[in-house]
């Protein structure tokens, strides 16, 4: 098994998270022994983003503001599905809260839909989302 980075590059529909957390300097937290639940915006929703949000993002002078949005998608502690759907909330290492709602049979994640969950990893879980969570 691997971590939750190796297992995002394996998967191959998160190389811009990928990037993302390269560029804010997160690669080593997240290979860490956590562990962590990561909701992890697939590429399609990275791609959701306004044209540029992205680009902007990952410049060395948007360090502080990817890192605060990167780890408004990052739990602390190993929280699966069946745990997940009886939260309302949760909070996220940057601080936040994120808004949990079970509904029609889906989870949604301030208003993201969990679209894979359960991605279990040596250090924590990954469930896919299909958008990016923007703190406020």
């Amino acid at each position: 098994m691997a971590n939750i980075v190796d297992t995002a590059i394996g998967a191959g529909s998160f190389t811009t998270l990928v990037a993302a957390v390269s560029a804010a300097g997160l690669v080593e937290t997240l290979k860490g022994a956590g562990p962590f639940t990561v909701l992890a915006p697939s590429d399609s929703a990275f791609a959701k983003l306004p044209a540029g949000t992205v680009e902007g993002l990952v410049k060395p002078e948007a360090k502080g503001a990817l890192t605060g949005i990167l780890t408004y998608h990052v739990i602390a502690g190993k929280h699966l599905a069946a745990d997940v759907m009886k939260m309302t909330s949760a909070a996220t290492v940057n601080g936040q809260l994120v808004e949990v709602k079970f509904t029609d049979g889906k989870v949604f994640i301030n208003g993201a839909t969990v679209v894979s969950a359960d991605i279990v990893c040596d250090n924590g879980v990954i469930h896919v989302i299909d958008s990016v969570l923007l703190p406020k």
